[in-house]
């Protein structure tokens, strides 16, 4: 649970998704999955 609710607040702290600029849901959804999916990598480059 812990790891979740950091990873929000990760997510957050990028200012794009924090202020919603994108005008369609699709264009959000998917900043929103390249911003999770660059966290993700990170914890791999962090941890070697």
């Amino acid at each position: 649970r812990n790891r979740v609710e950091r990873m929000f607040g990760k997510l957050k702290q990028q200012r794009r998704i924090a202020t919603r600029y994108d005008k369609t849901l699709l264009s959000f959804e998917s900043f929103l999955n390249l911003a999770a999916t660059r966290l993700w990598l990170k914890s791999f480059v962090n941890a070697a």
